[in-house]
């Protein structure tokens, strides 16, 4: 299911569609969300390394038009390109970290650019520098960019703009964004301004697909929902032992839950191009290598069952129940099998009967089996045989009187 995820992103979209989006759901009961962002944003990059992040080619010619949010045509050509980078915007933790997760893939400068909104994100260090109160603080590098103005989202979309076409040019080439916190966006600006910076980005016609984290505790539905439906794929972190309420567990009795329960849940639903939801269930572990995805079988019996009602009754039999089903006797089935059936059909001759029937009295004497029996005996032959059919031909046909005075002639 992870690799599922990876693919769809790598994928991307076809001509006329809206980037691929990604939104990774945790809580603190599930604090692993970011592991799984680690996981897929190092998959990513492995695949444009690999240079497999690929647009889907189509056919068609046809172009679609789209407009940002700063009044920039933009247009989606028909003509599938490669993806040739990745931009990320770091808002919970320091592009230092990051560099340092992509150096063990190898670190290639071009090939990624950090908008650091982490170390100044509302530029008071830069202020407090200028008037020589503090040293300066960080500075621009070829790799990373600090922004120092988080709650001005048009400035960001356009800083994003940017530093994509500086990093694949202005051509065909495309590029990937990765948001680690949603969270830390919600801090400073609207709901309405960040849903539309994440469909700017996934309208964006160099933009080939979208990642995105969000804690899910610290917000409203209303806040999730629209974060989850500006995304067509939205994976959820659960902890097979997490905290179900917070608010009464100290911060001590958090981090060692943290510590041993390292397993849990991952639920993931995507959105199909024909209409359908697809959705999907995994188990996975974390790992001082990171973490493991495994899927789930029969051993993991116990989260499956966690999905389906809870019922009173018993919806199969034991063996014992079984077993003694099977010794019931319906009020259908004949019960005496061991001795010779015969069963009078009704059209067998008088004589013939009380013969018959005469010739089976002695054995049921004789044998005195204790149970009643019905014998039937016609009145004489001309009586007609039993039969399924309804004869009406000793029923008079009574004429209306009416129909019978004007069927008289006139004297």
């Amino acid at each position: 299911m992870a690799e599922y995820i990876c693919r769809a992103l790598r994928e991307g979209s076809q001509e006329g569609e809206q980037a691929q989006a990604l939104t990774i759901k945790d809580s603190i009961a599930s604090p692993f969300g970011l592991h799984v962002f680690d996981h897929v944003f190092c998959q990513l990059y492995a695949s444009i390394l690999a240079e497999k992040s690929q647009f889907r080619n189509t056919t068609t010619t046809t172009t679609t038009t789209t407009t940002t949010r700063n009044s920039r045509p933009m247009t989606r050509s028909g003509e599938g390109e490669m993806s040739r980078g990745i931009i990320v915007l770091a808002f919970s933790r320091s592009p230092s970290y990051y560099l340092g997760l992509l150096s063990e893939l190898g670190n290639q400068e071009k090939m990624v650019r950090i908008l650091d909104c982490y170390s100044d994100p509302l530029g008071w260090k830069r202020r407090l520098a200028e008037s020589g109160v503090i040293s300066c603080g960080s500075e621009d590098s070829e790799v990373v960019n600090v922004y120092r103005d988080v709650r001005n989202l048009d400035k960001l979309l356009n800083e994003v703009v940017e530093l994509g076409k500086g990093l694949v040019g202005q051509g065909k080439d495309r590029f990937c964004v990765a948001i680690d916190s949603v969270s830390e966006m919600l801090r400073h600006a609207s709901l309405s301004s960040v849903a539309g910076l994440l469909n700017s980005l996934r309208n964006y016609v160099q933009v080939s697909s979208t990642l995105w984290m969000v804690h899910s505790d610290l917000h409203d539905m209303r806040t999730i929902s629209a974060v989850e439906y500006a995304s067509s794929i939205v994976a959820s972190v659960e902890s097979f032992t997490g905290i179900r309420n917070a608010r009464n567990v100290n911060p001590e009795a958090i981090s060692l839950t943290e510590q041993s329960a390292l397993k849990g849940r991952f639920h993931v639903r995507a959105k199909r191009r024909n209409g359908r939801v697809k959705l999907m269930l995994e188990k996975f572990e974390v790992k001082e290598a990171g973490i493991a995805f495994m899927p789930v079988s029969s051993d993991g019996a116990s989260a499956v069952s966690a999905l389906l009602p809870k019922v009173q009754f018993n919806l199969q039999l034991s063996e014992k129940e079984q077993i003694d089903r099977s010794k019931v006797v319906l009020p259908f089935e004949h019960q005496e099998k061991t001795k010779a059936e015969q069963i009078y059909d009704g059209r067998q001759s008088l004589l013939q009967s009380k013969n018959d029937m005469g010739s089976i009295e002695k054995p049921i004497v004789a044998e005195a089996s204790g149970r009643g029996q019905i014998f039937y005996f016609r009145d004489s032959d001309d009586e007609p045989t039993d039969s399924d059919e309804d004869r009406d031909d000793d029923l008079e046909y009574i004429m209306p009187i009416g129909a019978y005075v004007m069927n008289q002639p006139h004297t």
